[in-house]
């Protein structure tokens, strides 16, 4: 059975439906509509304190995501069935994933320094890096069938071809950081920067070119879009974009320390993006901004984001140890479970500020192990560093 989701009723539907009922309508009622915004959350059943990470879309129809906390991979179909499968190594800490070329799904192993491969069947292999301690952060697939990393370890982005043969890249500016990677159609691919706050970029040939943001502006994730690269900047409260030129435009965002973190295409034309405040948020190609309300808030910290073959947005949320739906597109709403609905989504207009969501110590409620919060905390304890 699907595991049962986390949401509320949309009230003006109740009303609408008992005001047809006394005037003695004769007309069959439409089926319910869902919203571009609704969130519906499936809770992890499988284990507690799985701390999820990234997410990604399988060659089988599901979701595939990293169970940071406790070596495992989790898998998700769309209709809320929650699996999971065991990494081999113990506490290597699975962080990244992306589908490969294969049809696998390929991850990193940021303490295990290993890229693991698991087939949609649960099969997992592992294969170490050559370099020690390069602590493999994000990954992405080429068109070529090559994996692309960061090596925050040791500042470099690593490039595994199809044969396994590994090739390392050194980045200019010293301990920048490398955080999230993406790979654009023509092969190259693009970087975070998060320390040095700067967007790079590997070439075809292998030449690494940089482009500085502004001053704290701590890029996160990055991914292709509509006519250039999109990223997130926590720093800077805004997603940027930046096309091949190196010409860069961010985009601000309405809530005051939203911590924008995921980012990935929607199947409306639209950029999506987590917000660690307890937001999804849309930017579209011209760059007007939407914020939809997840029903746990900042509790929750939702983080990565993928597009599913559902043509809705599938996000993890790391704290609320729950894998989220968005919908992506106005349509015939899914049948929910008894007394549950997808909670409505509204833009947001509150600016509303608040402590630093993920990397405060929490009141109640999970906190994050030291490790995670060293890697994730890091961009957040250097903006206030003079």
């Amino acid at each position: 059975m699907p595991d049962r989701p986390r949401s509320r009723r949309r009230t003006p539907r109740l009303i609408t439906a008992f005001v047809g009922g006394l005037i003695g309508a004769t007309t069959v009622a439409a089926p319910a509509r869902a919203d571009v915004g609704d969130v519906t959350e499936y809770p992890i059943t499988t284990i507690g304190d799985s701390f999820p990470a990234a997410i990604t879309a399988g060659s089988d129809g599901a979701l595939w995501f990293t169970e940071s906390g406790v070596s495992r991979i989790g898998r998700i179909t769309t209709g809320g069935t929650v699996s999971d499968y065991a990494v081999p190594t113990p506490d290597s800490f699975p962080f990244d994933i992306t589908r490969g070329r294969d049809g696998a799904l390929w991850f990193t192993e940021i303490f295990g320094n290993k890229i693991g491969r698991i087939t949609t069947e649960g099969q997992v292999t592992e294969f170490p890096l050559p370099t020690a301690n390069s602590g493999p952060t994000g990954i992405t697939s080429a068109p070529d069938g090559a994996l692309w990393f960061t090596e925050t370890g040791t500042n470099k982005i690593g490039r595994r071809a199809p044969d396994g043969t590994v090739t390392e890249y050194p980045i200019p500016t010293p301990d920048s950081d490398p955080y999230r990677i993406a790979a654009e159609p023509d092969g190259t691919v693009w970087f975070t920067e998060t320390i040095s706050g700067k967007i790079g970029r590997v070439g075809r040939d292998g030449r690494v070119t940089e482009f500085p943001l502004g001053d704290f502006d701590f890029p996160f994730d990055i991914t292709a879009g509509p006519g250039a690269m999109w990223f997130t900047a926590p720093g800077a409260n805004a997603v940027g974009r930046i096309d091949h030129a190196g010409h860069i435009t961010k985009f601000p965002l309405p809530s005051a320390d939203a911590g924008p973190d995921g980012i990935t295409p929607g199947p409306d034309g639209s950029l999506w993006f987590a917000e660690q405040s307890g937001r999804i948020g849309r930017v579209t190609p011209t760059g007007v901004i939407s914020e939809f309300p997840v029903p746990g808030g900042a509790d929750d910290v939702p983080f990565q984001i993928a597009a599913g073959p559902d043509r809705h947005l599938w996000f993890t949320e790391l704290i609320g140890n729950a894998i989220g739906r968005v919908q992506a597109l106005p349509g015939r709403a899914t049948k929910p479970a008894p007394g549950h609905v997808a909670t409505p989504g509204t833009t947001a207009r509150d600016g509303r500020t608040g402590p630093p969501f993920l990397c405060a110590h929490r009141a109640h409620g999970p906190e994050l192990p030291d490790h995670l919060r060293t890697l994730l905390c890091r961009a957040r304890t250097a903006v206030r560093t003079p």
